[in-house]
């Protein structure tokens, strides 16, 4: 192998974290801001308020715009915070929109070099990515790093 054919390793200063706030997204999360410290990188924080779902719930059971977003900011800022206490810097994005969509976006105009993104354990490999991880991995221009819940129980 030539050194024309050796690639330069690629050098990550934007780190994206996709995350719905869950507790299924908080390992995603944990190695998202580790990531970000250890390469020195930006951490992004995405959170996408699925506009879809809010048209789909009952009208009396749908949280208020307003107060969705500013739970999301807070919980957003929480990681951000977070981030920069084990030394990366961050930011975070409170969109509304279609998830994967948005996170694309959000990843192309910010310029990631890498995407970090939580998935539900479901076991058989056709349902092991959730539909949001499935979309961002199909359709991202960049790496996208999938990370399953510790300690979840695999049926396959």
């Amino acid at each position: 192998m030539t050194a024309s054919q050796v690639s330069a390793p690629r050098h990550f200063s934007t780190v994206l974290l996709a995350t719905d706030l869950t507790s299924a997204s908080s390992d995603a999360t944990d190695k998202a801001i580790g990531l970000a410290a250890q390469l020195g990188a930006r951490l992004l924080v995405v959170t996408v308020i699925d506009s879809r779902r809010n048209s789909l719930l009952r009208p009396l059971a749908r949280p208020r715009p307003v107060e969705e977003r500013e739970e999301r900011v807070v919980a957003a800022n929480g990681i951000a915070q977070r981030a920069r206490l084990a030394g990366a810097r961050a930011t975070f994005l409170v969109w509304e929109g279609e998830p994967s969509d948005s996170i694309l976006a959000a990843a192309d105009a910010e310029m990631a070099d890498l995407i970090v993104v939580g998935t539900r354990a479901r076991g058989t490999v056709g349902r092991l990515l959730g539909s949001v991880s499935d979309a961002v991995v199909h359709r991202a221009t960049v790496p996208v790093l999938v990370v399953r819940p510790e300690g979840e129980d695999r049926e396959d």
